[in-house]
């Protein structure tokens, strides 16, 4: 299973790594500020890309459920982070560390391979499961990292602008009021997930083109990985057991959260921290590290989580 797993993730890693590379080369040769894209990616790709999960999901009480479960797992865990983070790092450091303790890849990496490894229903399950996280990201997750350099008021006035809220909610009134979108609408929103992994890859490029060996900061990429792959793959197992206890947990769903567990880093983690200016250099060295390792490390985690949890 371990070499069929790491073969399954070489396509989705070599593009990956493929839009990356293409960032650097527009950094480097073309001068192209990342900063503008991340603006975008915030305020009108991301939004879209949300609305558009949510509504072709038919959210069902079940599904919001998960949702919610999901964004309150990631909060706890950023505001965690952050507190032992403080200790550790500078304010807009602790900040990033905090902010990408309650996240991972899981749409632009991990996407691919729940698709791969899960039947369609196990697909959705794992959808409404990162829209709990992506909440997170533009909410409590923006607002810690907003503390790294602006003031409680500044931080909040930044979250209310977040559209992101917004179109989660007005995705839920859709949806209670039966309404349909009509087919043209749909086809209009295809185009914007494949753009928010488009240039929310390009832009950690777009970062490395411009970093230096000597900015290198191996403390703070280890705390990065720890959280990632420790921490994370510990946390979601231990989630899964116990859910398991309580719940009857389908196979499926027991997949979609061991999955959580083990992508790398959020690709977010540096479009937010670029919005923000804190750190995004760091952020994207360390988002590319675990990128790399992850074809080697989720085939050595996910047969033996499998294993524990009785799905083998």
């Amino acid at each position: 299973m371990e070499s069929d797993l790491g073969t399954a993730l070489m396509a989705p890693l070599w593009m990956l790594l493929s839009f990356v590379a293409l960032g650097v080369i527009c950094a480097r040769r073309l001068a192209i500020d990342p900063r503008p894209i991340a603006t975008l990616l915030i305020y009108v790709i991301a939004p879209l890309t949300f609305f558009r999960g949510l509504n072709l999901g038919g959210p069902t009480p079940n599904y919001l459920l998960l949702t919610l479960g999901l964004f309150l797992a990631s909060s706890a865990i950023c505001l965690l982070a952050h507190r032992l983070a403080r200790v550790l790092f500078p304010a807009q450091e602790a900040a990033v560390v905090a902010f990408s303790a309650g996240t991972g890849n899981t749409g632009y990496f991990g996407l691919p391979v729940a698709m791969i490894l899960l039947p369609p229903e196990g697909v959705t399950l794992y959808l409404f499961c990162i829209l709990g996280i992506t909440l997170y990201e533009f909410t409590l997750g923006f607002y810690i990292s907003a503390r790294g350099q602006f003031s409680i008021r500044q931080s909040l006035i930044r979250i209310a602008r977040l559209p992101l809220v917004y179109a989660f909610l007005i995705a839920l009134l859709v949806e209670a009021a039966g309404i349909t979108l009509p087919p043209i609408v749909h086809q209009g929103l295809d185009v914007f997930p494949s753009t928010y992994t488009l240039l929310g890859m390009m832009i950690i490029g777009m970062t490395l083109g411009r970093v230096t060996l000597g900015e290198l900061d191996l403390r703070f990429i280890a705390a990065c990985a720890v959280i990632r792959y420790v921490f994370w793959p510990l946390a979601s197992l231990l989630a899964v057991l116990g859910l398991s206890l309580m719940l009857p947990v389908t196979p499926e769903l027991a997949m979609a959260l061991l999955l959580l567990g083990v992508v790398p880093m959020a690709a977010n983690v540096v479009v937010v921290s670029m919005e923000l200016s804190i750190a995004p250099e760091k952020g994207a060295m360390a988002v590319l590290l675990t990128t790399l390792a992850a074809p080697l490390l989720i085939p050595f985690y996910l047969p033996w989580m499998i294993q524990l949890t009785g799905l083998a």
